[in-house]
């Protein structure tokens, strides 16, 4: 049975997929990586999932998790038999995201997580999602349930790493790349450019969306990926 990777973003863990796990389970074998939380660099944490799942694998990749896969995939290319991308970059951080990233390093080890991440949620979602809806709490539940230390420790993974851009042309399994179409964190250009640097990628910009596409539409964001898995022989 085909085995697909869900990794979930920077602090979070399977509570992003809890929508997708049930439909997608129905084609694969499904497993909700927690490799971010246990290596400190985006090398490292591919590296720990590629140890850990043997065999080939179809890998889908919400925000870092996205990153992940993408080192997975310049890793072990020959293992992946297939590529979904959501809300990710495959950019280095700008200067200018470097600087708010150390900002709120520091804030989370002066103890101050929440109210960074409570700002956060104005970035995280589409505007019509409020910060004291339940999606909004669900999100801040399950950053602040992973800690300060994940919090400093996945931040700065993400800024050490490198630009994947020349790597993407090397991408030879079938690849969709999704985005919202109000993504502040990982705007619609940088999917953009991710789905043209793949040979064959397919791009989808998914409408009245924030950054995390897998909860605020998620019928939309499965569909997509059924399709994406009924392409992959």
């Amino acid at each position: 049975m085909r085995h697909l990777v869900l990794l979930p973003g920077l602090a979070s863990d399977a509570t992003v997929w809890r929508d997708q796990v049930p439909a997608l389970s129905r084609q694969c074998r499904v497993t909700v990586a927690d490799v971010h939380f246990r290596a400190d660099s985006l090398p490292a944490m591919a590296a720990t999932l590629l140890a850990e799942q043997p065999g080939e694998l179809l890998l889908c990749g919400t925000s870092m998790g996205g990153m992940v896969a993408l080192e997975a995939v310049r890793l072990a290319p020959q293992r992946i038999r297939g590529l979904a991308l959501l809300g990710t970059s495959a950019r280095a951080d700008t200067p200018e995201l470097i600087a708010l990233r150390e900002a709120a390093i520091v804030e989370f080890q002066a103890g101050r997580a929440e109210a960074v991440l409570r700002a956060n949620v104005a970035f995280a979602f589409h505007p019509r999602v409020s910060g004291d809806s339940e999606l909004a709490r669900t999100y801040l539940d399950f950053v602040q349930r992973a800690g300060a230390d994940a919090l400093v420790r996945q931040n700065r993974a993400i800024l050490a790493r490198a630009d994947l851009r020349p790597t993407l042309r090397a991408i030879a399994c079938p690849t969709l790349v999704a985005c919202g179409d109000s993504d502040l964190l990982t705007p619609p250009d940088h999917a953009r450019e991710i789905a043209a640097g793949i040979p064959g990628a397919r791009f989808e910009l998914v409408p009245e969306c924030g950054h995390l596409l897998t909860m605020e539409q998620p019928d939309r964001v499965n569909a997509l990926l059924l399709e994406w898995l009924a392409g992959i022989g």
